[in-house]
């Protein structure tokens, strides 16, 4: 094909992010898009986006549509993705696959049965600096790694990103555990179990303990390890309590160690070149994930991280709530 026709499901904060690299590709183009807001699909038509729905199931109905991004709550993942499937359209789906792995193993399921390439929305893959850190390792320049602490600590829900330049109260699903699927750990934590896997292979043990600092149904904050079965022992910091984003990933070897961060700059100057039509530097990584996604179903390839992948990252996350211990 000569240019992947896409199509956006959801435009809460990581919805703008994908709609505004989505005219950045110079192999695919965004025709349509779908959101409950009037005001973020009005947004989407002032940027030059000619089909515009309330429902998603128009959107999947149009059938100049190649691909789609579905880029919208956890609970809504199982049952978007199938109905994408069913229309024969491929799906770049926002972190994490599902909110439980029945759901997880579900969408796999109907992805397969209907030739549908699903990729799962894993930004920091596509950040220069992990790629770099993953051929160190490869190349055994720090020789053999014995442990990792990969950190993800922000504010979570409680700067709520829907709007970022008008910040509205949180959604509701937020603080439902049953949509959620669960808290930090599942939230954040995914981004860096599946980065600590994608270094070091399978995990053979996940064990964590759960804070609430702020009584909730889910854990606020969270600290899980990881048993690989080549013996590197990880540790997974997670947490929402903090106005000051740190993201940082550290790699201890017998030869030498490496340090990488990938802090997001001010969320005010977020939203202004957000609405300013500009990539920020921190979200580039995502322009990078969606230019794989675009070259991947136009060369008939399947995209990584792949849905199975993604399950993986469910298996390990629900093994590490299954061996909690709750701070008091």
């Amino acid at each position: 094909m000569e240019k992947v026709r896409l199509g956006l499901i959801g435009l809460g904060f990581i919805g703008r992010v994908h709609l505004s690299n989505c005219l950045r590709l110079q192999n695919a183009e965004l025709i349509a898009v779908a959101d409950i807001s009037k005001k973020t699909l009005n947004t989407a038509k002032k940027l030059g986006v000619t089909n515009t729905y309330r429902d998603y199931h128009e959107l999947l109905n149009n059938p100049n549509i190649d691909a789609v991004i579905i880029a919208l709550p956890t609970h809504l993942h199982a049952e978007s993705a199938k109905a994408t499937a069913e229309k024969h359209k491929h799906i770049l789906l926002e972190k994490p696959l599902a909110g439980n792995t029945i759901e997880g193993k579900e969408i796999l399921s109907i992805t397969r049965k209907h030739d549908v390439k699903l990729m799962i929305g894993y930004g920091a893959r596509f950040r220069t600096a992990y790629q770099n850190l993953k051929t160190k390792i490869e190349m055994n320049e720090l020789g053999e790694i014995q442990i990792a602490c990969a950190t993800n600590i922000s504010s979570g829900p409680f700067m709520h990103r829907a709007e970022a330049d008008a910040p509205q109260p949180v959604p509701e699903w937020w603080w439902k555990k049953d949509l959620t699927g669960g808290g930090a750990l599942i939230d954040l934590g995914s981004h860096m179990i599946n980065l600590t896997r994608w270094y070091f292979g399978e995990v053979t043990d996940a064990k964590s303990y759960l804070g609430y600092r702020y009584n909730l149904e889910q854990e606020d904050h969270a600290v899980c390890t990881l048993k690989f079965r080549k013996g590197q022992i990880a540790i997974i910091t997670v947490g929402w309590f903090s106005q000051q984003t740190q993201i940082k990933l550290e790699v201890y070897g017998t030869a030498n160690h490496a340090i990488v961060s990938s802090n997001p700059p001010n969320k005010i100057k977020t939203a202004i070149q957000l609405m300013l039509r500009k990539t920020p530097s921190f979200y580039i990584s995502y322009l990078n994930e969606l230019q794989h996604f675009a070259d991947s179903v136009q060369k008939d390839q399947q995209p990584e991280p792949s849905g199975e992948d993604g399950l993986q990252d469910l298996e390990v996350i629900e093994k590490a709530y299954k061996n909690a211990i709750k701070l008091s």
